[in-house]
C-alpha cells in the first residue's frame, strides 16, 4: 500500500470490501488520482478497454454475473457520454452497476469549464442515484452508498462523480460493512390466501422474470412450480431462468408471440407474475395481462413498489422478494386434482412444435444463418455462455435454441447494439473454464468489436461468429415492411472481418458454403484461444416474402 492513505484509497477500499474484484476503464486525465490508487489494490483486476461503451458493457455483464456492482471508470464529458449506452442498458436490464466519472476541479464546477457536464441532469432519469462528491472525505462514504443503492430492491446503475482535485488528499481509513437489504415476504395469512387461489384455479400460469437470476433463484422457481404443478413461461430474454427440458416449461415471451400461442395463454385464469416488471414487450404491448384490469386473476410479485400496479391492477400486489416468496410458498399444501391438464398439455405441445428447427434453405446470396445457429447449439456445452449482440441474426437463438442445465443467455434486454463482444469478454474473464460463444452482426461488431483485442491479450478462448449480410438487418426488415423497395440508410460496406481478426492476432475462419457449417463450428470450439468466424449470410433469408 502507498504510504499515504488517500480519498481514492478509501473509495476502492469500500468497493473491495463489497466484493468488487474487477474494474473496466478507458483512462482519462480527470481521474489520474483514482488510477494511481488502483496500483495499491492488487486484488482488483484492472481491465483497460478501447472505448467507454465497451468498458461499460463489460461492467454491466460482470454485474449481471456476480450480482455485485459492475464498475466502470471513465473520464468527464466525452468519456461519460460514450458510457451512457451501458448505463441505459443496466437500467433496462436491472443490473447493478457503478459508473465512476472523473470531473473538472471542484472549485470550477458549474462554470461551464472544459468538458464539464452536470451529470444529475444527464443521468437523472436512468440512474438510481447520481452523486457528485465535493469533499475528499465523501469518496469512501459515497462508494458505500453507491453499492447499497445499486444492489438494493431492483438493481440498477449508480453514477459517482469525482472531481480531479479531491482524489489525493489524506483521509481516515474507510469503515463500512456491506450489509445487503433484507427483503420481506407476505405474511402467513396472505400466503394462505394465495395458496387457496392457486388450488381453486383451473389454469394457473407462472410468468417468471429476471429477479430469479440470482444464486438460488432458479432452484426456488423450479421448486415452487413443481410444488403446485404450474406451467412456467419466461419473460423477455430471460431464457435461462428455467431449463427448457423441464416438463413445466412452456416457452418465453418475445417481441411478438404467435396468435395461436397467445390464444392459449389467454385461457389462463390465474397469472402469477414473479420477478418481472411486466413491461411492454413481455406483456405483448399490455395485452397479457391487459392494461388497467387483467382478464385473469393477477398476482404481481416484484421488489419495487413503484412498479406494482403501474400498468395493471393486481389482485395480489406483492412488494416482496420473489425468490423468498417462492421458497415460503412451498410450505403450503398444494392441490392439483381439479386442474385442466389438457390446457397445460396444449401449451407444451405448441411450444414443442414452435421450436422445431426449420428445414435448411438454399439461397443465392449467402447462408441461411439459422442453420449456423443450429450448428452452434449442437456444439455448445451444457454450461455454455451464449452472448448475443442485437440484430435479426439472434432471432433463431431466441426461438429455437434450448437452454438446459447451466447454459446461460447473455443478451441485452435494452436491445443495445455493441453489447455482444464486451459481454463475451466479461464472461470469459469471470468464467475462464466455461465455453463462451459470441454471435454478432456486421453492424454491431464494428461498434465495440475492437475490444476483442483483450481476448488476444489474455488468451480467452472465445468463439466469435459474425453474420455478414451487408445491412443493418433489423432496420432493413422494418423498412421493407413499411416502405417496400425504398432502401435508405441501412446498407453497409464491410471490411474483411477475418483479416481484421488476424491483424489482432486471432485465428480466423471463413464460412461461405452450407456444406462447411458443421465442420467450421466444430473446428472453432476446439481452439484454445480466441477465434473469429466470418459468415457470409443471406439477406434474402430475413426479408419478408422470401420463398
Amino acid at each position: 500500500m502507498h504510504s499515504r492513505y488517500t480519498s481514492s484509497h478509501a473509495l476502492f477500499d469500500v468497493l473491495s470490501q463489497a466484493g468488487v474484484d474487477r474494474v473496466f476503464l478507458v483512462p482519462g486525465e480527470s481521474y489520474l488520482g483514482l488510477l494511481d490508487a488502483l496500483v495499491d489494490f492488487a486484488q482488483i483486476d484492472t481491465v483497460t478497454c478501447r472505448h467507454e461503451g465497451g468498458a461499460g458493457f463489460m461492467a454491466v455483464t460482470d454485474g449481471r454475473l456476480t450480482r455485485r456492482p459492475g464498475v466502470a471508470l471513465v473520464s468527464r464529458g466525452p468519456g461519460a457520454s460514450n458510457a451512457t449506452i451501458a448505463v441505459h442498458t443496466a437500467q433496462q436490464d436491472a443490473v447493478p452497476m457503478i459508473l465512476l466519472i472523473g470531473q473538472i476541479a471542484e472549485k470550477d464546477l458549474r462554470r461551464e469549464a472544459f468538458q464539464e457536464i452536470d451529470y444529475q441532469q444527464m443521468f437523472g432519469s436512468i440512474a438510481k442515484w447520481v452523486f457528485e462528491c465535493r469533499h475528499p472525505e465523501q469518496l469512501g462514504e459515497a462508494a458505500a452508498k453507491a453499492v447499497r443503492v445499486a444492489t438494493s430492491g431492483v438493481p440498477g446503475p449508480v453514477i459517482l462523480v469525482v472531481p480531479e482535485d479531491i482524489q489525493q488528499q489524506e483521509v481516515e481509513p474507510a469503515i463500512t460493512s456491506a450489509q445487503l437489504q433484507i427483503a420481506g415476504i407476505p405474511d402467513h395469512r396472505t400466503r394462505q390466501s394465495i395458496t387457496d387461489a392457486i388450488n381453486q384455479a383451473q389454469r394457473p400460469l407462472i410468468m417468471a422474470g429476471g429477479a430469479f437470476d440470482v444464486p438460488g433463484g432458479r432452484e426456488a422457481l423450479q421448486a415452487f412450480a413443481e410444488h403446485f404443478q404450474i406451467p412456467v413461461i419466461l419473460s423477455f430474454r430471460r431464457h435461462d431462468i428455467l431449463a427448457h427440458d423441464h416438463p413445466l416449461f412452456i416457452g418465453t415471451m418475445g417481441l411478438a408471440n404467435p396468435a395461436r400461442q397467445m390464444a392459449l395463454l389467454e385461457q389462463c385464469d390465474f397469472l402469477l407474475a414473479l420477478g418481472t416488471r411486466l413491461g411492454d414487450i413481455t406483456t405483448q404491448n399490455y395485452v397479457f395481462p391487459r392494461y388497467g384490469r387483467a382478464r385473469q386473476k393477477l398476482l404481481h410479485c416484484y421488489p419495487d413498489s413503484r412498479l406494482i400496479g403501474w400498468d395493471t391492477e393486481a389482485d395480489f400486489p406483492l412488494v416482496a422478494d420473489p425468490v423468498g416468496f417462492a421458497r415460503a410458498m412451498t410450505g403450503h399444501d398444494a392441490s392439483c386434482e381439479m386442474r385442466d391438464q389438457s390446457w397445460r398439455e396444449a401449451l407444451r405441445a405448441f411450444h414443442t412444435e414452435y421450436v422445431q428447427w426449420p428445414a435448411p434453405r438454399t439461397l443465392d446470396d449467402g447462408l441461411d444463418f439459422t442453420q449456423v445457429v443450429r450448428a452452434v447449439m449442437d456444439h455448445a456445452t451444457p454450461d455454455a455462455m451464449i452472448c448475443l449482440d442485437a440484430g435479426t441474426f439472434a432471432a433463431p437463438v431466441y426461438r429455437y435454441a434450448s437452454f438446459i442445465q447451466e447454459r446461460r443467455l447473455m443478451a441485452p434486454l435494452a436491445g443495445a447494439m455493441g453489447y455482444g463482444t464486451p459481454a463475451a469478454l466479461a464472461c470469459a474473464l469471470r468464467y475462464p473454464k466455461r465455453q463462451v460463444i459470441c454471435i454478432a452482426g456486421d453492424g454491431g461488431i464494428l461498434m465495440t468489436g475492437q475490444e476483442m483485442i483483450l481476448a488476444v491479450e489474455r488468451q480467452l478462448p472465445i468463439v466469435m461468429i459474425v453474420s455478414c449480410n451487408g445491412t443493418y438487418g433489423s432496420i432493413r426488415l422494418h423498412q421493407e415492411v413499411h416502405y417496400p423497395g425504398r432502401v435508405s440508410g441501412t446498407s453497409l460496406h464491410n471490411p474483411d472481418f477475418a483479416a481484421m481478426a488476424e491483424s489482432f492476432g486471432m485465428r480466423s475462419l471463413r464460412l461461405e458454403h452450407s456444406r462447411d457449417i458443421n465442420q467450421t463450428i466444430a473446428q472453432a470450439v476446439r481452439e484454445q484461444g480466441p477465434v473469429l468466424i466470418q459468415v457470409q449470410s443471406s439477406l434474402r433469408a430475413i426479408l419478408p416474402h422470401t420463398p
